[in-house]
């Protein structure tokens, strides 16, 4: 089997998480992709994958072969489909990952309007509240909210939300508004785990931060379930501006203890450097960042709580 082909294998393995998968993913039978990982290793003379009996994941030989095989494998596919035809529209599978509540309600729709527009490329949504690792996963293109720290990336910055703190009127009307953030000890509080540690809250006293320890009513993994307890009055709530923002505005939940927000938070559109050239994220990137960059939710200014000037006082 020739290099290029054990390349293939090596990925389509790490992508699909297993030898079936990439079986399934390849055309060929589980034994020829076994026979295919292990010339590869013994000429490399590197051990790639780590094997277990539930599961196949990259060593770390094998993580840093693999960019070098997407590489490769990406400007064959991207050369062959120059040749096709002089002005080419992007081809292949594009893999966009972003979190939940922030790709349904921003995202989604841009991912719709691409797939419309570019009907040569087939589109791998995958909208998860975890950080996901755009080399090991395969990902062409990840919505990062938060601080960077991937230096396997490049980052398009789109712009900031700001860390908020919520409760619906009628839970305020019965057990009155916190006037500093240690008052929340004395209150019910719903932890929501992507946006908060789930016992302690972070706010800003005078440009210092501001740790306040707490016992949560009710943690949740959700956006929407954090917000849907906050309207039910089970306590106030802790989220991303953008995850409440209908809510606010339709006067379901109130902003409280707004002189101590922390700063704000970026958010970031990423993509892998050897991927950059790459038609379809190309095409992806000029498609998509101008429309995000102008969201009202994304109009933060750095490290201040400053939005949209239309926007009604006030899940990933």
């Amino acid at each position: 089997m020739d290099r290029l082909r054990e390349m293939e294998v090596f990925v389509a393995i790490v992508d699909r998480g297993s030898f079936t998968g990439a079986s399934e993913k390849i055309g060929l039978s589980v034994a020829a992709v076994s026979r295919a990982l292990y010339s590869l290793e013994a000429r490399l003379g590197a051990q790639l994958l780590a094997r277990t009996t539930r599961s196949v994941r990259p060593t770390d030989a094998g993580v840093a072969y693999l960019d070098t095989c997407r590489k490769v494998l990406d400007t064959i596919t991207d050369a062959e489909a120059n040749l096709a035809s002089y002005n080419v529209n992007p081809v292949g599978t594009l893999t966009v990952s972003a979190p939940v509540l922030f790709g349904q309600r921003y995202i989604a729709p841009l991912v719709n309007a691409f797939a419309l527009r570019y009907p040569d490329v087939s589109i791998n949504a995958v909208y998860i509240d975890r950080t996901t690792r755009l080399l090991e996963e395969g990902v062409d293109i990840a919505i990062r909210i938060g601080h960077l720290g991937d230096s396997t990336t490049f980052a398009v910055p789109l712009g900031f939300v700001q860390r908020r703190t919520y409760a619906a009127p009628a839970y305020l009307a019965a057990h009155g508004e916190p006037a500093h953030p240690r008052d929340l000890v004395s209150h019910d509080c719903v932890s929501f785990t992507g946006v908060t540690h789930p016992f302690e809250w972070v706010f800003s006293e005078n440009g210092a931060r501001l740790p306040v320890r707490l016992h949560p009513r009710m943690i949740v993994d959700l956006a929407p379930a954090a917000v849907s307890a906050a309207i039910d009055g089970v306590g106030i709530t802790q989220l991303l501006s953008y995850q409440a923002a209908p809510e606010v505005q339709n006067g379901r939940l109130l902003p409280v203890l707004p002189a101590f927000e922390p700063e704000s938070v970026p958010v970031n559109l990423l993509h892998v450097e050897r991927r950059g050239a790459s038609g379809k994220i190309r095409a992806f990137l000029e498609f998509v960042t101008e429309t995000l960059r102008r969201n009202a939710q994304l109009q933060l200014v750095e490290g201040a709580a400053v939005v949209d000037a239309t926007a009604p006082a006030s899940s990933r």
